[in-house]
């Protein structure tokens, strides 16, 4: 297994700065390039945005679109997964290749149906009961980023803690 993998977490059209704030945190944690396709509702300057991150912002590699016309062009012949809850296939049934871009709609309005009709092959659901609309994006990224990794092997990532009030 190959000691550098690369994760790529794509936001089209994020409303909520919180949300982001918390999954440019898992990115920063997990060495994941994010992805932000514009109109977002708020700006990177945000202060709710910069207070869910944390001073996690400099370890961060952040791409910008304009829309995701301009995404879609830049990343033409990349393996892109769409994160859906009108998907019919399960995400932890997908072996993900080195590079893979995980794509997460709005908050309010998930991604376009026409892109995921278009997709439908690399369309994926996390799976919940019937009556929920929807997980929590910050949430369903870390779910996906983790599963990912965990395919991975955890590359990179530091998977022993050590306790402070232990002799060595």
């Amino acid at each position: 297994m190959s000691s550098f993998r690369e994760l790529n977490i794509v936001l089209s059209e994020p409303q909520i700065p919180q949300n982001t704030g918390n999954i440019a945190r898992t990115c920063a944690a997990t060495g994941a390039r994010l992805h932000l396709i514009k109109p977002m509702g708020f700006t990177p300057s945000d202060a709710k945005l910069k207070r869910a991150g944390l001073d996690y912002w400099g370890l961060l590699d952040i791409t910008y679109y304009e829309g995701l016309s301009e995404f879609i062009e830049k990343t033409n012949g990349e393996i892109l997964y769409y994160f859906s809850t009108k998907a019919a296939k399960t995400y932890s049934d997908i072996v993900y290749p080195d590079k893979a871009f995980i794509v997460f709609g709005r908050e309010d309005a998930g991604l376009p149906e026409s892109l995921l009709v278009q997709n439908l092959d690399s369309c994926v659901r996390i799976p919940m009961i019937s009556d929920a609309r929807s997980l929590n994006l910050a949430n369903s990224v870390a779910i996906a980023a983790y599963e990912i990794l965990r395919q991975w092997g955890f590359p990179r990532l530091s998977a022993a803690g050590k306790l402070a009030n232990l002799q060595d």
